[in-house]
């Protein structure tokens, strides 16, 4: 597993060490990275990102995010997030405003259609699963996170908080390593295309959590609404708004059709396009511990829930970063 350690106002490419220390003045909010290769300098107190060695992700040890964070420390999360498109937080007992604090430092709040918050906050809100729920597992299905919106969110940070023993994992799909890697063939059909997002398979009334839940025990505050049947065009390819790398955006779930298509032939194009770019040769597996925060790119990878918990009870909160469109330095 690839390893590179970041000190404030740098960032390590990969393979590459970067040994500065942190100032004196900043140290206090630096824990001691964990699981360091010998000859590193503890007293150093630098960022750790350590590669998961699947295909995007990364693990950050070395900071303490209940802590304000100072621009030096945002840049090299930032530039690690860009880098690796998923990063896990591990040991971050994380308040609601802590929560808040990170989210706001890569952009502004994402706007939730569909679910109600939590109590008392306005941009939190709680993927909850009760042990005796016996309703659908939330978003277990690839997608990317609101992409019928007509500017969709750049991330999503989700904090575990009460975390079953076993199942309950996310995949995460690499979408520049899908485009990157696919067939000629296949890449010349959806050169071009755009595809049209809507919510209503979700969130209409005809949709999974619409009519037919109505009576289902399920902890999660989702309200259907005739608003999903709206209609919002992204194109199938595009590049990230940050580093201009081409990608793959949205998948079939979210994305019903295809611009100037029929229907019957967008779908096997979307089918197609879909169990392409969600094999497991492009999938990164988070295994979920309490405490941890993990933070994506929507701009960069697909996600989905998954189960195996029943019988456990299973909380997250969740915050969604606002576009912001920046050319990176």
């Amino acid at each position: 597993m690839a390893e590179e350690r970041v000190a404030c106002g740098c960032f390590a490419e990969p393979g590459r060490v970067v040994r500065d220390p942190l100032p004196s003045s900043s140290s206090s909010r630096f824990r001691n990275p964990v699981g360091l290769s010998a000859g590193f300098d503890r007293e150093d107190h630098m960022l750790s990102v350590r590669e998961t060695g699947q295909a995007c992700g990364a693990i950050v040890d070395g900071i303490d995010l209940r802590q304000p964070l100072d621009t030096d420390e945002i840049s090299c999360i930032r530039s690690a997030w860009l880098d690796h498109h998923v990063l896990v937080f591990p040991d971050q007992a994380m308040s609601n405003d802590d929560l808040e604090r990170f989210t706001l430092y890569f952009g502004p709040f994402g706007v939730d259609p569909f679910i109600d918050p939590i109590d008392g906050r306005e941009h939190i809100i709680a993927v909850i699963r009760a042990a005796d729920e016996t309703a659908s597992i939330f978003a277990e299905a690839w997608h990317s996170d609101w992409s019928f919106q007509k500017a969709p969110p750049s991330g999503t940070c989700l904090l575990g908080l009460e975390i079953p023993s076993q199942g309950g994992d996310t995949l995460f799909a690499n979408q520049h390593q899908a485009l990157r890697e696919m067939p000629e063939s296949l890449r010349a059909k959806i050169e071009g295309k755009i595809a049209t997002h809507s919510a209503k398979a979700g969130y209409g009334p005809k949709g999974l959590y619409g009519d037919r839940d109505v009576g289902s025990v399920r902890e999660m505050k989702i309200r259907s609404s005739p608003d999903a049947e709206a209609l919002q065009s992204h194109p199938l390819i595009r590049n990230h708004e940050e580093t201009g790398q081409p990608g793959l955006f949205g998948c079939l779930g979210y994305i019903c059709g295809i611009e100037s298509m029929e229907q019957e032939e967008a779908m096997a194009l979307l089918l197609e396009l879909h169990a392409w770019q969600t094999q497991p040769a492009f999938q990164f597996r988070q295994v979920w511990k309490p405490d941890m925060l993990v933070m994506w790119d929507n701009r960069s990878v697909l996600h989905m829930a998954t189960g195996g918990y029943d019988g456990y009870a299973r909380r997250l909160h969740r915050t969604t970063i606002g576009a912001r469109p920046a050319k990176r330095a």
